[in-house]
């Protein structure tokens, strides 16, 4: 059953947010338009979830804000985030208790493990010339979660993966029925290597056992945006007997669907049900549709108490005993969607019911909108033809 613990979070007065009162489900969607504090949220979950190991990180390769809360944000969320807190205004609560900011990163704290995997929605910036840079490459002011997540890249694949080993399909990290669809939607074509160049490894698309390689820059750009997702759902499936990587409790991902056809995102949804199934609470940020459709079905599921099998049909996948696993799971798991505002709130709109008389969820935060504004000028088109 899903773990009963809960986790709250709540925001006041951060940049863009007025008032972010989160309550974390095993799965738990923020959506809203661009710029309403989405991403501040999720990045702020993670320094306070991982405190200690996120200075740890920074200091170890040599960054210092000399005990200042501007310097550390602008570190931290990026250069000119500053701004985004308010003297005597923006508050941080985490589990009912108030987090002083300020005294936060004015002193030490001792390093606890990591508990927060973190994958940002620039993640493509982490792979130049088809290599994941350092995080010593990226400039001070560019955010610790694209710098961190890059570098976490680069030691996967420097530690545990060889010259010659195919990164995909990969049968140490991911189900042989995850694979076939992983293959249909994004590498129906070739398989992903890694190859010498110059005497530089390099990730590659190639064809069977042909020698001629497609580097990173001749990807397609769905192909470019999924690598960096595909290999960080690998470092969250280590090839053990252990379902999960070390002590990682969280995995965020935002925007999952960037640069995906929706049959991309759709197995992409898939492989959150095996983290889910291994016992990560996972945290999304998103735009798509898609992806509050898999949420929405999955709760009507559960609620009419169906076949877990129809969980595997909403994906196209195989019933195998293994995948009726990742099913039964997903629907024993809480989920909670929010929708942050223009004027800086979060609203829990988790029901999404499509009848509740709230048009924010009923509208799915705005997601469903246009949708549904198309279908109702094409009625009346119809109804204007059958007058005529």
């Amino acid at each position: 059953m899903s773990d009963v613990t809960k986790y709250e979070l709540k925001l006041e007065n951060i940049g863009q947010i007025a008032e972010a009162k989160l309550s974390f489900g095993d799965l738990t969607v923020l959506v809203g338009p661009q710029a309403t504090g989405k991403s501040i949220a999720l990045q702020l979950f993670k320094l306070i979830a991982d405190t200690g190991q996120v200075f740890s990180e920074l200091k170890r390769y040599g960054l210092d804000w000399s005990k200042n809360l501007p310097e550390f944000l602008d570190i931290y969320l990026g250069e000119g985030m500053r701004q985004l807190w308010r003297e005597s205004q923006s508050t941080i609560t985490w589990q009912n208790k108030k987090i002083d900011l300020v005294n936060l990163v004015g002193r030490q704290r001792r390093i606890k493990d990591e508990t927060v995997f973190y994958i940002p929605a620039q993640r493509v910036l982490s792979l130049r010339d088809g290599w994941p840079r350092p995080f010593t490459d990226y400039a001070p002011g560019d955010p610790y979660a694209v710098r961190e997540f890059s570098e976490r890249l680069r030691l996967l694949l420097e530690q545990e993966f060889t010259a010659t080993e195919g990164l995909f399909p990969q049968e140490r990290r991911l189900k042989k029925e995850l694979r076939e669809l992983l293959a249909q939607a994004f590498f129906p074509a070739h398989d992903l290597h890694i190859a010498r160049y110059r005497s530089q490894r390099r990730l590659v698309l190639q064809t069977g056992d042909s020698e001629e390689h497609l580097p990173f820059m001749v990807w397609s750009a769905g192909q470019r945006e999924f690598v960096p997702l595909l290999l960080g759902f690998y470092w969250l499936m280590p090839p053990t007997k252990l379902p999960t990587r070390q002590k990682i409790k969280w995995v965020v991902i935002e925007e999952l669907e960037m640069g995906l056809h929706p049959q991309a995102i759709s197995v992409t949804m898939l492989m959150i049900l095996e983290l889910l199934w291994r016992g990560y609470r996972v945290c999304l940020s998103t735009h798509s549709p898609h992806v509050l459709d898999v949420v929405w079905a999955l709760q009507k599921i559960k609620i009419h108490q169906a076949d877990a099998r129809l969980v595997l049909e909403i994906f196209g996948a195989k019933l195998t005993p293994s995948m009726q696993a990742v099913a039964e799971a997903a629907l024993k798991k809480a989920m909670q969607v929010y929708f942050f505002d223009r004027e800086g709130t979060a609203h829990d709109i988790s029901q999404l019911d499509p009848g509740s008389s709230n048009e924010l969820e009923s509208g799915w935060g705005g997601i469903s909108e246009f949708s549904g504004r198309i279908a109702d000028v094409v009625s009346q088109a119809v109804a204007h033809g059958a007058a005529r």
